[in-house]
């Protein structure tokens, strides 16, 4: 932004109940809702929004970060220590930024467009900023902005270096479009459709539409499928398009699909006119003639659409996190450089913590709406107050404006110079960022800094993850931790990475099985206390030494672990008491009570933070009864320990299902294991959860076989019919087990289920692919979307758990972050 926006004392006169200004002139620049997020500390005002959190517990931290400026809610928060700071009270902060993003837009007179629908909004967004960006400088929605926080923020973009804005706005229920109408105010409104996405949150599909129109109640233009006109008032300006109603605005008459791209004819005031699309897809075609219909309601020449839209460029709206070469970790986003969407990827580089380096590659930025000189020292300043420790900038921008960066950083005049001079030596032991513009052609250094493996992939949605552990958040009471569970490699998904995620969205505990594992996420910048389940006493030198908890769940292992503090005189380290209450697996039996308050009790080497047990069948309602007698047995032995110790501990007992199914025992923690991974046993809860993980191989060779052939070895496979076969590049060393050879096992391929043929091969499998239009190369789905985990595991009568922590680890991890 070139200019500040508000002060603290203007900030006061718009929302205040009440206000204590120490420095009431204080210009504020940045809206800040999450504190680990700064970007320039001393120009940010924090909002103490609610969540599972109270955020006002964050502000003794940003106030040593160097914020100034709080909107906060609490009447009772304490703000003498704060010298030098303002402090705004407000009935609810979340509304209050809202206030100061519909004060903030009204101090522009520029045309802002906004979309909304069911789907496609980010798409329909990305490509008009595409299709617009040669006749205007435009501001947008970072990536998918759009709800009620994401469109304040987004809002709060504009300034007079712009003179079009484009705006999404999503809704998951009734009444939320008022609050997102009044801040966007816009002059175009553009729905893209209505689906099934947030059915749940309306009464029905009409309700849900008409919520969304809300959005246009003062739009001069509404460009909509002519399906839904007539939801709007009579009187309101519509340019409709359809795909099979003529007597819209814009009617598609035609749809050709060719090698490359795909031909859309249309009727437009009479005549027939066409473009193409580089994309084939029903929704990419959809998307286009939305988007098509925008730019003719807005008098851009028919001879410019059809130049730009075969123009169109896919948009990836999610970062990769890949393994690189050397010790190194890569965060692909190689197509996408603008300022908004650095600032978001340089966020996510700092959630990274497994290696001491962090690495940015840059692109110069095509982006409207700032002068080249403002742009880079903005870009500078982010750098430095985000902590990178290495620069490299390609393109000749950054190059022309290298005195503006940090001295260790090193400038080249294209992707092809840097290549020429890449060394892989020069990367190790850091995580790199790459961030460019499509034209620099990044994915060529991405291919060079990712380490080489097998086109075999397992995919993990960290957004997903995050979504799971809102979920399971939101069913406890005020104050309950959480414990989440990474072991046997995060079940499959990658420790350090799922650890990272979680420690920067502050869990209170990680978990897992052996010493090993916690030493790996302690080396990868783990922070957060971690309990090892299953510690041995060959274990114990490496515990200590990396500050790991064990759980103690014998006499014979209590005794040694104390025995071994002792000879290192240690004093209070902190232990976990595992009790048996009917697993009948590892735990405390209640006879030896009396002896663990004894050892205890004499022992000051020890110091009991958790004391805990595992309910058997949480997820069944025929075991309800045992059940609750676990619970009540635990709750015996806590009160009998606890009456005993002079000291307070944590209680948990519950595990995934237990969260759901037993509230009245959440105690002070809760274990979340394998729902975080989005897989529940519980049938009303799977549906409320995001699927995290998905496996895809890709096919190495087609073989046309006739009648009575065989395939694989002992020629177990017979085709049973002249067909095709697809070798695919996965095996039983990847985890696809043997037991699924011969038809048992199914996979995806082009949206149709193949079988298996023939035994399953170390590093191959066979597939009867006779009847499915597929080439070489094409991407098999193993698991995931439209073939889940749940019904592979059916084809070997398991669990999910297994099929999920059996793939190897020779398998490549990528990690999407939207």
């Amino acid at each position: 932004m070139s200019q500040f926006s508000f002060t603290a004392e203007e900030l006061s006169a718009l929302v205040a109940r009440k206000s204590q200004l120490n420095a009431p002139n204080q210009e504020i620049q940045h809206l800040l809702t999450d504190s680990r997020k700064i970007t320039d500390a001393k120009s940010s005002v924090f909002f103490a929004l609610k969540g599972s959190r109270d955020a006002h517990q964050y502000i003794p931290a940003l106030y040593q970060a160097g914020v100034r400026t709080f909107i906060i809610s609490d009447l009772s928060f304490n703000v003498t220590d704060f010298s030098e700071g303002n402090f705004i009270w407000v009935a609810d902060t979340t509304l209050a930024m809202q206030e100061i993003a519909k004060a903030h837009r009204c101090k522009f007179a520029y045309p802002v467009i906004a979309v909304t629908g069911s789907n496609g909004k980010t798409i329909v967004k990305e490509w008009l900023y595409q299709l617009l960006a040669p006749d205007y400088d435009i501001v947008r929605s970072p990536k998918s902005y759009n709800s009620q926080i994401g469109v304040p923020l987004s809002v709060w973009q504009m300034s007079d270096d712009y003179n079009l804005a484009i705006f999404e706005a999503g809704i998951s229920s009734g009444n939320e479009m008022q609050h997102l109408a009044a801040i966007i105010k816009p002059d175009i409104g553009v729905l893209t459709n209505i689906g099934a996405a947030h059915d749940e949150g309306f009464a029905s599909r009409d309700e849900k539409l008409h919520e969304k129109l809300k959005l246009f109640k003062d739009a001069r233009l509404v460009v909509i499928n002519q399906q839904f006109k007539d939801a709007l008032e009579p009187s309101k300006n519509t340019f409709t398009w359809s795909l099979n109603d003529e007597t819209a605005d814009l009617y598609v008459v035609k749809i050709t699909h060719k090698i490359s791209f795909t031909s859309i004819h249309a009727k437009y005031k009479n005549e027939e006119i066409s473009v193409n699309i580089p994309f084939s897809s029903l929704a990419s075609i959809e998307n286009a003639v939305i988007c098509w219909a925008v730019l003719l309601s807005q008098n851009v020449a028919q001879v410019q659409i059809e130049k730009r839209m075969q123009k169109l460029l896919q948009v990836k709206m999610r970062l990769e996190l890949k393994t690189g070469i050397n010790q190194s970790a890569i965060i692909d986003d190689s197509y996408n450089s603008d300022f908004s969407s650095l600032d978001i990827a340089l966020d996510f580089l700092n959630q990274q913590n497994q290696y001491p380096t962090k690495t940015l590659i840059l692109s110069d930025i095509h982006q409207s709406g700032k002068a080249n000189d403002e742009l880079y020292r903005d870009v500078a300043m982010l750098l430095t107050n985000k902590g990178v420790d290495r620069f490299i900038g390609i393109g000749a921008d950054l190059k022309r404006f290298s005195s503006v960066f940090p001295v260790h950083s090193v400038f080249y005049n294209s992707t092809d110079q840097f290549i020429e001079n890449f060394r892989s030596s020069d990367f190790k032991n850091e995580t790199i960022l790459l961030k460019g513009s499509r034209d620099f052609g990044f994915e060529r250094i991405s291919k060079m800094l990712t380490q080489k493996v097998h086109e075999t992939v397992m995919e993990i949605n960290l957004n997903a993850i995050l979504a799971n552990l809102k979920h399971y958040k939101a069913k406890l009471r005020p104050g309950v931790k959480l414990m989440a569970m990474v072991k046997a490699f995060a079940y499959g998904s990658g420790s350090d990475e799922i650890a990272n995620l979680l420690q920067h969205h502050r869990v209170d505990y990680l978990a897992v099985a052996y010493a090993d594992e916690g030493v790996a996420l302690r080396q990868a910048g783990i922070k957060v206390p971690i309990m090892v389940l299953s510690p041995e006493v060959s274990s114990f030198e490496s515990i200590v030494e990396h500050n790991l908890e064990p759980e103690l769940y014998s006499p014979r292992i209590l005794d040694a672990f104390v025995d071994f503090l002792n000879s290192k005189n240690a004093q209070f380290y902190p232990i976990h008491i595992k009790v048996d209450t009917g697993m009948h697996r590892l735990g405390f039996d209640f006879k030896d009570i009396n002896a663990l308050i004894v050892k205890l009790k004499t022992n000051t080497s020890v110091l009991v933070k958790s004391v805990f047990s595992h309910l058997v069948a949480s997820d069944n309602d025929a075991h309800n009864s045992f059940t609750l007698k676990q619970i009540s047995d635990f709750e015996l032995f806590v009160n009998r320990l606890q009456s005993n110790l002079d000291y307070t501990f944590l209680r948990h007992i519950l595990n995934t299902s237990g969260i759901s199914r037993w509230p009245q025992a959440q105690f002070e923690m809760v274990r979340l294991g394998i729902g975080l991974y989005g897989i529940e046993s519980i049938e009303t809860e799977k549906a409320l959860l995001e699927p995290v993980v998905s496996l895809k191989t890709t096919i190495s060779q087609i073989k046309e076989l006739e009648k009575g052939e065989t395939v694989g070895y002992s020629r177990k496979g017979v085709m049973q019919h002249k067909g095709k076969t697809a070798t695919v590049k996965i095996g039983y060393a990847d985890g696809y087990p043997r037991a699924l050879g011969n038809g048992v096992g199914k996979m995806l391929v082009n949206g149709v289920l193949a079988p298996t043929i023939g035994n399953i091969c170390m590093d191959m499998t066979m597939l009867d692919i006779s009847g499915i239009e597929t080439s070489e190369g094409d991407d098999v789905i193993v698991f995931g979307e439209g073939f889940s985990v749940y019904e592979l595991a059916e084809q070997l009568d398991t669990i999910p758990y297994e099929v999920i922590t059996n793939i190897s680890q020779r398998v490549k991890r990528v990690y999407y972050y939207e």
